[in-house]
């Protein structure tokens, strides 16, 4: 398993990644990051320098280490998910298919407490977003993001990171458009994360396969609704 660097090291780059902490802002004072992650200034400052290592920070003598611009990302623009065709949807959900199975399964193997926790709160954050669509589509986002960034390959994460949010296929005005559907979709994240917890890299393959076959369905049932309407 990771050890506490480590662990610091993929907190502090997912929070990068998400947009948390945006390029120009300042990290967490190494005070703070000692109080919030209960290491030592040791751990603290050799995560600082994997990052700087890594080209997502640069430290300021006496003023602190901040974010750098990732000039190297460029962006995957699909377009607005309510501008897709149906079958540009689907051909979506395809390329998600590809990507998602094998980044659930490197994640089981290779996830640290620290990753499980988030892929926990973002989970947890999207099953109380049941009545508030842009808020599941976000959290859903994040979700999948941070299964990524679990799976330890940076080239997964940086093409996750690089779709954002127009990766969900979903109307935002359509999400959830029942309390049912919605909660098999919860039902279905919550089986992918189980496999993750669990180690269980071909069960974690199998449920995101599943779960993106399913978000299919989903997503030809909202578009001929619309069409009704």
């Amino acid at each position: 398993m990771p050890g506490r660097t480590e662990e610091l090291v993929a907190s502090l780059t997912a929070r990068i990644r998400e947009g948390l902490i945006q390029p120009g802002e300042r990290l967490p004072t190494e005070h703070d990051l000692v109080r919030e992650h209960g290491v030592s200034r040791t751990v603290v400052r050799e995560a600082i320098s994997r990052l700087q290592a890594a080209g997502l920070v640069h430290t300021r003598h006496g003023r602190g280490s901040y974010v750098l611009a990732q000039p190297s990302t460029t962006p995957f623009d699909v377009g607005a998910a309510g501008k897709l065709t149906e079958q540009g949807a689907v051909e979506l959900i395809e390329f998600r298919t590809a990507i998602e199975t094998e980044s659930s399964a490197l994640a089981a193997r290779r996830r640290s407490a620290a990753q499980l926790a988030g892929i926990r709160e973002a989970l947890d954050t999207f099953t109380a977003s049941g009545g508030n669509p842009a808020a599941a589509v976000d959290a859903d986002f994040r979700f999948h993001l941070r299964i990524a960034l679990a799976s330890g390959n940076r080239y997964l994460s940086d093409l996750l990171t690089s779709f954002g949010p127009s990766l969900i296929v979903m109307h935002r005005d359509r999400l959830p458009p029942e309390a049912g559907r919605f909660a098999l979709a919860v039902t279905e994240h919550e089986n992918i994360y189980g496999a993750i917890e669990r180690g269980d890299a071909e069960g974690a393959r199998a449920a995101a396969r599943v779960h993106l076959g399913n978000s299919t369905v989903r997503m030809r049932e909202s578009l001929r609704t619309a069409k009704r309407e």
